[in-house]
Formats: structure tokens, C-alpha cells, sequence
């Protein structure tokens, strides 16, 4: 049996890996569950699964984690150390699903102990990318994709032939907005930017998607797992989200991954890998579909595209800077706080204010996290609130 390790077990990529599980209750052995502060949810998971050890990540909550798991036998733990313990204890397989910087020690902790790590986590290639493939390479670590598109591409090398890769393209949606013109995207509120026309996902990460700042995110962490340079890395908008993501070879080829819009089947891939795992998604019927549909992102009503590009190649801080950033201003315009196309300006000012600074140990990479947040905050209450 496979033993596995879910941190971020309570949140979507977390619940879908274990709905995989508990279907293949022979193959794999669960060792530890972590989650943030969904107790009731964590304990039904942990018992359900027979984790040997839940980990909630909020200390505060431990009493009620303990009290949920009575009689159960399950080990209880909370706080951010112990987040970090369980990801360093041996497990064949980590599914690294906590997100934001919150998520970097655990995950580091799980690298540096080898084996292989499902990585759902952006931050930790975006933020510290040098850090984080850096204890790949010294512990002989596996880092298995699990975005759709990463995970896409991964399975387009599959044959091993990496040398003849030319470049690859990234698919975008294109969100609630892609139609959308200026002056609609600068009076739209956040009910409209969180209703996604494909996918189902968390606020956060859907007006991410909205802004395509989520696909500028992707990019940065493509040309880390796959050691491409920005000029070889290509978006283009798909919104029919079938194709996830293609590789050029450089014989004219083009292999692209197709599927249904369904995060089950790469979490699937990276559980299984190198093998493969029965899942009960929606099988694809490209009769029924008709057509497919792609075009080049639209740089001025999109600026974060072209913000996160210009991280990449400036690297050191800036993908760091850009990521912080982002996410305060994401949660100002949640708040209604911010208008829309404020988030990308936001972020702009913030990158430009911090420049290209290193950005090589976790230390750092944390410290330059916060302070780019708090930059944010500030330009964020700068500007004045959005009207009605």
C-alpha cells in the first residue's frame, strides 16, 4: 500500500484527493491529515480515511480537534509546527494543497524528506521557486503537478524526450470577462467576477482567474517545474477548457492533453503516477462538443498577464513581490474595498516599489512577503472606495 500525507485536506483540492482515496481504500494508507480551522470536517475526514494523525493548523482549535476525535485512536496536533512535522514524516506520497505563503514551510518540510509531492500549492514555485527546487535536487525529491495546465504539459513530456521540446502553450478560460469591455470590467462587483463559466472554485483563485492574473501565476511556475524560459511559454485562451495544455517539439509535433473540466483527473494522475487511477469523471464527447475555440489574451483589458511575464523575467523578488501583492489587493475587492481593475494597478506599484532584490531562503522569502503585503495594504487604503 501507498502511504500518503493530505496537507490542506479540508480545503477543494484537499476534499477531491480524498474522494479518491476512499474509493481506493486498498491502495493507499492515509498517515496524516491537515487542515486549517474546519474541525467538524477534518475529524469526519480522519476518521473516515483511519489517518493515523490530524493536524489542525490553528492552535486555538486544538481542544475542539481532540473532543471531535474521542474514542478514535487518531493522534491530534495543532499549530504551524506541527503542520510542519506531519509533512516531514515518511510518506510515499504528500499532497502539498495548503495554500498562500501559509503553505511554504509544510511544504518545503515535505520536499526536503524526499519521495514524492503532489504540488497544488502556486506559492511555492512562484515565491520560492530557487528555494524549493533546490531541496528537490538534494533530496532527490519528485514534484508531481497538479494544476490542470502543469499537469497537462507533465503528461505531454511523458516520453521522456525532453531536449526536443520547443516550447509550450498554457490554456486560459478566459473567466467571466473575456468579452467583457473596459469600462464593464471597472464597475463590475465581486458577485460577477466570481461566477466562472467553466469551473468551480474558491473566491480567491476565481477572481484570480477573472483578472488572468491566476494564469500569469501559472506561467511563472511553468518555466520553474519545466526549466523553460518566458519567451517559450505561450497562453492562450480556451474557453472550453478541454485542452489544458499543449507541448511543441521541434519536428512540428504538438501533443496536447485533453479532458473534461474536472480537478479529480490530474489529482488522480499524481496519486497514481507512474501508473494510472479509475476516476468517475465526466468522460469527454468531442462530437457533442462541436467545436473548439481559442484566441490570444487581450493585454490591455488583462495587464496582470503581462505584470506576472515581467516578475518572471526579472525574478529574484519579483514573482514573490506580485504574489503578495496580489493577494491583498484580491481580498480588498472581495471586501469592496477596491474596484476591479485596481487589483492589477495595485500590483504593478507594489513590484515597481520593490524592485529586484534575492529571494533564496525560506527566511527571506517569508520576510519579503510580508512586507510586500503590508506595501499593499497601503496602496490599497490609498485609493479611494468604488462607487455603488
Amino acid at each position: 500500500m501507498k502511504t500518503v500525507t493530505v496537507l490542506g485536506s479540508t480545503g477543494s483540492v484537499g476534499t477531491q484527493t480524498l474522494d479518491l482515496l476512499a474509493a481506493q481504500r486498498d491502495r493507499f494508507a492515509v498517515q496524516a491529515l491537515v487542515g486549517g480551522r474546519n474541525v467538524a470536517l477534518l475529524a469526519q475526514q480522519a476518521r473516515a480515511l483511519g489517518a493515523r494523525l490530524a493536524v489542525v493548523a490553528d492552535p486555538t482549535l486544538h481542544a475542539a480537534l481532540v473532543e471531535a476525535l474521542a474514542g478514535s485512536g487518531i493522534e491530534v496536533a495543532s499549530g504551524p509546527s506541527a503542520v510542519v512535522d506531519a509533512a516531514s514524516e515518511a510518506a510515499d506520497w504528500t499532497m502539498a494543497a495548503i495554500g498562500g505563503a501559509a503553505g511554504l514551510p509544510a511544504t518545503l518540510a515535505a520536499i526536503k524528506r524526499g519521495g514524492a509531492v503532489a504540488l497544488a500549492n502556486k506559492e511555492a514555485l512562484v515565491c520560492a521557486g530557487d528555494v524549493m527546487l533546490r531541496a528537490v535536487a538534494d533530496a532527490g525529491a519528485t514534484l508531481l503537478p497538479v494544476d490542470s495546465e502543469h499537469n497537462a504539459i507533465f503528461q505531454a513530456m511523458a516520453d521522456g524526450n525532453r531536449d526536443a521540446v520547443e516550447s509550450i502553450t498554457l490554456t486560459a478560460s478566459g473567466g467571466p470577462f473575456r468579452r467583457a469591455t473596459l469600462e464593464e470590467m471597472a464597475r463590475a462587483r465581486p458577485e460577477a467576477a466570481l461566477r466562472h463559466p467553466i469551473w468551480s472554485m474558491g473566491a480567491k483563485i476565481s477572481i484570480d482567474s477573472a483578472t488572468m492574473m491566476n494564469k500569469g501565476l501559472e506561467l511563472i511556475e511553468a518555466a520553474r517545474l519545466f526549466g523553460l524560459a518566458s519567451a517559450d511559454i505561450a497562453v492562450l485562451v480556451h474557453p472550453q477548457s478541454v485542452i489544458h495544455g499543449m507541448v511543441h517539439y521541434r519536428d512540428g509535433s504538438v501533443l496536447a492533453q485533453l479532458g473534461s473540466p474536472d480537478m479529480r483527473v490530474p489529482i488522480a494522475h499524481t496519486l497514481a503516477w507512474p501508473q494510472r487511477l479509475a476516476t468517475t469523471a465526466k468522460r469527454l464527447d468531442l462530437a457533442a462538443l462541436g467545436r473548439l475555440e481559442f484566441e490570444a489574451p487581450d493585454p490591455v483589458r488583462f495587464p496582470a498577464l503581462r505584470l506576472a511575464r515581467e516578475a518572471l523575467e526579472a525574478g529574484g523578488a519579483a514573482p514573490c513581490v506580485l504574489n503578495a501583492a496580489n493577494e491583498v489587493a484580491v481580498a480588498a475587492f472581495l471586501d469592496g474595498r477596491l474596484g476591479f481593475l485596481d487589483i492589477a494597478a495595485i500590483v504593478s506599484d507594489v513590484v515597481e516599489a520593490f524592485g529586484v532584490g534575492p529571494a533564496d531562503t525560506l527566511a527571506a522569502v517569508l520576510d519579503l512577503d510580508a512586507r510586500a503585503r503590508a506595501a499593499a495594504v497601503r496602496a490599497c487604503a490609498g485609493r479611494d472606495r468604488p462607487a455603488a
